[in-house]
């Protein structure tokens, strides 16, 4: 049971109104943390542009998800975890990979990028910054542009992990891959 209550379409404002409707319409994203994000209409649009930008930037679908399950999966956010497995399936990541995340183990990953997509996120969660090394790997595999794509979706998520969670929005009883306690 969420701590926050849900509001539905009809009982909401019109700016909360309108935003939720041009998020429907656009992307269809209008759950989890944007329960909380809807009662500050412009937090929510906000939200809602800064994750068309990055998923509309240079990392591919895969590594997208990739970043959005090792988020997760840092935070232990329920509902993100949830909607992040449905997402990678479809962008074709392999259940051995999602496992691997949610058992905190490093995924078996063939491509360089997606490796750091992983190796990023982690390193960046865990310590609050990238070793040198680390920074430099990640800059040779990506390139600068993508780097600052990464990172910037890795703090983004966290945004959005941290809302789900701190409001105890879960997700539906029928999760086939929850979250490993």
């Amino acid at each position: 049971m969420a701590r926050i209550p849900i509001i539905d379409r009809v009982d909401m404002q019109a700016e909360q109104a309108q935003v939720y409707d041009k998020a429907k319409n656009s992307s269809g994203i209008v759950g989890g943390p944007y329960h909380a994000y809807i009662r500050l209409p412009k937090l929510f649009e906000a939200c809602q542009n800064l994750r068309e930008c990055l998923s509309s930037g240079p990392l591919s679908r895969r590594e997208q998800q990739i970043v959005n399950l090792t988020v997760a999966r840092h935070w232990n956010a329920r509902y993100p975890w949830f909607a992040q497995v449905r997402r990678s399936l479809a962008v074709g990541l392999d259940q051995p990979v999602i496992d691997a995340i949610n058992a905190g183990k490093t995924p078996s990953l063939a491509d360089a990028r997606e490796r750091t997509c992983f190796a990023v996120p982690r390193e960046l969660l865990a310590n609050k910054r990238l070793s040198s090394e680390t920074y430099a790997a990640a800059e040779r595999a990506m390139g600068l542009e993508s780097l600052v794509a990464l990172v910037a979706l890795t703090g983004s998520f966290s945004m959005t992990c941290l809302t789900a969670s701190t409001f105890e929005i879960d997700p539906p009883a029928e999760n086939p891959t929850p979250l490993a306690e």
